[in-house]
């Protein structure tokens, strides 16, 4: 879920007085260990190799890094040893060949301080805790089973969600005013999250806060602070205000996930005639516990944390570079379109049933997920032991930073790689697993993402209908090839501005 970010100013000032006020040449973290150590760019005393990341998107610094030093390097941030993973045999290396070494977690500063002491999925330190924690989620929370019972609810928002579309057609001035489709995707998923995750029981909330909210914890953990670089460099972190901001947004969100299970306690199980929610299955495992495994109301909002924030930001930027891509591209939106349609009229609409059978459709999606993954540098990993990778030693504790984005438009293992181009997906088996090394949007190995069918299912239907039911243009007349596709920042780009189309209706 997050990933090494630029520095701000602030903090950079910080730690460019602290530099200058050391007057000892501090030795690498296990440079001197490691016999055989990877590649590394030239590095400074006490800052490493920071100055090299620039102030960019770090995904694409490392790319140009790794063309220069290879496909697996070594960086060092601060007095932090790190991996950096760019090609797809390096990937098969470290997710498949060795994932039993490469599986921990660095424990970060945001996600201690806003996600229980790690105490989630995500974050959590590899150990029995963490196998316990999975399996709940994969076995309780998001089967095949468990994601097919919301059918109603993606039904529902989907089919809210064409009106909304319909409605804002219907009412523009002009044929070719554009119509914010970021905004109605995000609260699309939003909608769709909340009501698996809490269903109505809200407790008197309302919506928008807990959306709020959830935005700043995903911003927080976006930031990698001074102390994770340089532990003995703690106060920093206090003095330019990280510490208080982390302190303050945990507050807020613990009181909203507190108010939200006092009312599930109150109305258990959906005795208020709504079907049990993920929250609902959790308090019953609190409980009953699982397997002999216990939870505590800590690791229940842990848990449900994650789901919200995972099932949010990937599927709507998903939908988002997806939509994006196929404006850039009208000859595959037109192929996407026709087969859409040709598959859905049959029951005068997309039903979930029939997506299996849009081909194009799921091409076009995993082509904008190699282009685009959800989070360009996965999330970060540590190694639990040393271990030799590829006849390099590597130390334990180092960090790995596994390029998905790097290894998505890599020439050895895609043909014209930068281009969208969907029929390279037909009549592959390259699935979301991560068995293919080369195809990795939602990581792979142990800590890959739980909740991929989950997020998948919502994208497809939400592309289908809007496939289905509307003819879509870049407004004011724009040529597709002026349309420019520019990144936002953070570890979980989506586009830098919202996406504004044109829609007609049929």
């Amino acid at each position: 879920m997050a990933s090494l970010d630029q520095l701000d100013s602030t903090l950079a000032l910080s730690l460019l007085f602290v530099v200058s006020c050391f007057f000892i040449l501090v030795i690498v973290k296990g440079k001197g260990g490691n016999r055989n150590a990877p590649p590394s760019p030239p590095a400074l005393p006490v800052i490493g190799n920071l100055h090299q990341l620039g102030s960019g998107h770090l995904h694409r610094r490392l790319q140009a890094l790794a063309q220069r030093h290879g496909p697996l390097f070594l960086l060092r941030l601060g007095s932090v040893p790190t991996l950096v993973v760019s090609s797809a045999p390096m990937a098969e290396a470290v997710l498949r060949a060795q994932d039993h070494v490469f599986c921990s977690r660095p424990q970060q500063y945001t996600a201690r301080g806003t996600l229980y002491g790690c105490r989630d999925i995500a974050f959590s330190p590899y150990g029995d805790r963490w196998r316990q924690l999975r399996r709940i989620a994969v076995v309780h929370l998001l089967s095949a089973k468990r994601v097919d019972s919301f059918h109603t609810v993606r039904k529902e928002e989907v089919a809210s969600f064409v009106e909304r579309i319909r409605a804002l057609a219907s009412g523009a001035v002009r044929e070719d005013e554009g119509v914010n489709v970021t905004e109605l995707i995000v609260d699309l998923t939003n909608t769709v999250i909340s009501r698996a995750s809490f269903g109505y029981k809200l407790g008197g909330m309302e919506p928008g806060m807990i959306h709020d909210v959830m935005k700043e914890v995903s911003g927080l953990l976006g930031v990698i602070a001074i102390s994770d670089m340089f532990p003995w460099l703690w106060w920093v972190d206090w003095a330019t205000g990280l510490d208080a901001r982390v302190k303050r947004t945990a507050k807020k969100l613990d009181s909203i996930l507190n108010t939200i299970l006092a009312e599930h306690e109150r109305i258990r199980g959906g005795n208020d005639g709504e079907a049990p929610d993920l929250l609902d299955d959790l308090l019953s495992i609190l409980k009953d516990g699982d397997h002999g495994f216990k939870l505590d109301r800590i690791d229940v909002k842990a848990l449900i944390l994650d789901m919200f924030l995972a099932g949010t930001d990937t599927p709507y930027k998903t939908i988002e570079w997806a939509m994006a891509e196929l404006m850039k591209n009208p000859r595959e939106m037109e192929k996407v379109q026709a087969e859409v349609r040709q598959v859905a009229q049959a029951h005068g609409g997309v039903h979930e049933e029939d997506l299996g059978k849009m081909s194009m459709l799921h091409a076009a999606i995993k082509e904008a997920l190699r282009l685009h993954p959800p989070v360009p540098l996965l999330t970060p990993r540590e190694t639990i032991q040393d271990t030799r990778l590829h006849g390099y030693d590597i130390q334990a504790r180092s960090r790995v930073l596994i390029n998905a984005w790097a290894i998505g438009r890599d020439n050895e293992s895609w043909e014209n790689a930068t281009e969208f181009r969907p029929e390279r997906f037909l009549g592959t088996v390259i699935d979301y697993s991560g068995k293919d090394p080369q195809f990795i949007p939602f990581g792979a190995g142990r800590r890959g993402c739980p909740g991929t069918a989950f997020g998948t299912r919502l994208v497809e239907l939400t592309l289908a209908n809007m496939m289905y039911h509307f003819d879509w243009k870049l407004p004011d007349g724009q040529d597709p090839e002026s349309f420019e596709l520019l990144e936002s920042k953070g570890f979980s780009p989506g586009l830098k501005s919202a996406l504004i189309l044109a829609v007609k209706t049929l």
